[in-house]
């Protein structure tokens, strides 16, 4: 019916996850001066500090208190999942893991710390120190990861005609109370590791250009905040996505999976992208193509809709 693209991309838009991302408008103002843009612009998934050997990269991410509180466990693990993805997006394989956990009670402490830990131990990664704090009066957790890549996945590198790839594991299930698909915590340690290494494989053999992984923001969300690091649009086919059978749009688009990129790859380069995914049991495609617009536009079923238009509103602020 004509009309339900509109609503669907309306009703995402007033996702919980991109209002948090608009707030880090006051952090792009407040900052702007403390950062080297001149190096490394600030507003991609890690931060970037040049080495002998290549480029150390620092990722960061503390988690909203309600998800601690209902899901310890989970939100121990989610602290280490979410930053090892960061660096993969990147280009970089993980080093170290510190982390700051501030809790009123102690079986709640020690579900987040067993969490991180089963995490650390399936990808492999070492916890090497943080802060506690076991006399706060909530549950409180960040947590950041080390990581070194030889070539970096660079947003701000993008640039039009190349094409936007999608890839998310499939294999999964909602993981309640929020829109987590979780293809991770059962997963096989040894898969969970494979497929991360795609990432850094596809840079160093320059199969892509950047990569961003989907984060609380959804899918769109997170693609707009790419299309503000390289200042560009996108016109995307959402038929295109991998979605698994039993989740709607909505849900899908606002989700945030276990696994899950968004790539910019030479058009030529595109099938041999897609297929070192595929050998992982990953589900990718080519969903869409990058323009000079600065607008996601998005296609279905013969109609289309703009879901964000950088040229009248950024999300971040980062890309200014």
């Amino acid at each position: 019916m004509k009309g339900d693209l509109q609503a669907l991309l309306a009703a995402v838009r007033q996702s919980g996850g991109i209002a948090h991302k608009r707030d880090i408008q006051l952090v792009a103002d407040a900052l702007r001066e403390a950062w080297p843009r001149h190096a490394h612009p600030n507003g991609d998934d890690c931060a970037q500090i040049d080495t002998a050997g290549g480029v150390s990269l620092l990722a960061m991410e503390g988690f909203i208190n309600s998800f601690v509180a209902q899901d310890p466990w989970f939100a121990g693990w989610c602290g280490v999942m979410v930053n090892l993805s960061d660096i993969a997006a990147m280009g970089g394989r993980p080093q170290a893991i510190v982390n700051a956990l501030w809790s009123a009670r102690d079986d709640q402490a020690q579900q987040i710390l067993q969490g991180m830990a089963a995490a650390s131990r399936a990808y492999q990664v070492p916890i090497v120190g943080g802060h506690t704090n076991l006399r706060s009066n909530q549950s409180q957790l960040a947590v950041a990861v080390l990581g070194h890549a030889r070539r970096v996945l660079n947003s701000f590198a993008v640039r039009p005609g190349l094409t936007l790839v999608v890839a998310i594991n499939l294999a999964g299930r909602w993981h309640p109370p929020g829109l987590n698909w979780d293809a991770a915590t059962d997963a096989d340690p040894a898969a969970l590791r494979r497929a991360l290494a795609i990432l850094p494989a596809l840079a160093e053999t320059q199969q892509a250009v950047a990569a961003k992984d989907i984060s609380q923001a959804g899918l769109l969300g997170t693609l707009v905040m790419m299309m503000e690091s390289a200042r560009l649009g996108v016109s995307l086919d959402l038929n295109a996505i991998p979605r698994p059978d039993e989740c709607d749009w909505q849900d899908w688009l606002c989700a945030f999976p276990s696994f899950g990129f968004l790539l910019a790859v030479e058009p030529q380069r595109v099938d041999a992208a897609i297929a070192r995914f595929d050998e992982a049991g990953i589900n990718a495609a080519a969903v869409g193509a990058f323009d000079d617009s600065r607008r996601l536009t998005v296609y279905r079923d013969g109609e289309h809709a703009c879901f964000w238009d950088l040229n009248t509103a950024p999300l971040t602020g980062m890309g200014r």
